[in-house]
């Protein structure tokens, strides 16, 4: 029998058969748009990968200098950490959020806003190593920067990544067990209204059969009871005769 594979458990009618149909067309559509929605997100996805690894290795540049900026600092003035922490009173540096819509998925992007009126701390290293503090404050504003530029990146690969994941599961499920099932409940529906419709042609010729008989039956019974008639007729009549040839007997009195 067709349609021997995983089915839906409907009963087969022509009302059943065109709602699976209707389905059909529906999963294939959508199987088609998750299939795009699946293409553009990994031209996203691979796009943020490879800005990923640059603003990674470019984290690990500026760290360094940063670190050796640092260094000089303190070989030149000393700590000055608890200065800053006393003089500075607003932040400099302030990160906006916005989202980016790539097919329907919200990508949130960060921005940094930098205030330089914020710094408080300009008449820092006045005496002596002045130089090298400017210096070490603007290799770490760029390393602030690229920390949140990477830290929108990751978050990005981090969301477009469990995103692809769904959509490929959701891809293969309509693939491979949706459309297969909703193309073998047709299948069966159609076979069984195939057969139904052979039940009704054979029934129909067996009907129109017998109908035939008993007519042929009805008209030679008729025929046969006309012939019987005749022979009845044809037995009870008899031959003309004269009267004056006949003699009556004589009557006695």
């Amino acid at each position: 029998m067709s349609g021997t594979g995983p089915r839906e458990a409907i009963f087969p009618t022509r009302m059943a058969l065109t709602n699976t149909k209707l389905r059909l067309k529906g999963a294939q559509t959508g199987h088609s748009l998750l299939a795009k929605k699946r293409d553009a997100l990994t031209t996203r996805f691979r796009s943020i990968l490879k800005k990923v690894d640059e603003a990674k290795r470019k984290m690990g540049r500026v760290m360094q200098l940063a670190s050796f900026s640092l260094a000089e600092v303190t070989y030149a003035t000393g700590d000055i950490s608890y200065q800053v922490q006393e003089s500075v009173k607003t932040a400099s540096f302030k990160v906006k959020a916005k989202q980016d819509n790539v097919s329907g998925v919200l990508l949130p992007a960060f921005e940094v806003d930098r205030d330089p009126s914020g710094s408080d701390f300009n008449l820092t290293g006045l005496g002596r190593g002045g130089q090298q503090i400017q210096k070490s404050k603007e290799v770490y504003a760029k390393a602030v920067e690229t920390l949140v530029e990477l830290a929108s990146l990751q978050t990005a690969f981090t969301i477009l990544d469990e995103v692809i994941k769904a959509t490929n599961r959701r891809v293969n499920a309509i693939e491979h067990v949706v459309i297969p099932k909703l193309e073998n409940t047709i299948k069966y529906v159609m076979s069984e209204l195939d057969e139904m419709d052979r039940e009704e042609f054979f029934r129909l010729k067996k009907v129109q059969g017998k109908k035939k008989r008993d007519a042929a039956t009805a008209e030679a019974k008729k025929l046969q009871d006309s012939k019987a008639a005749e022979e009845d007729t044809g037995d009870g009549s008899t031959a003309p005769t004269n009267l004056l040839e006949e003699k009556d007997e004589d009557v006695i009195f």
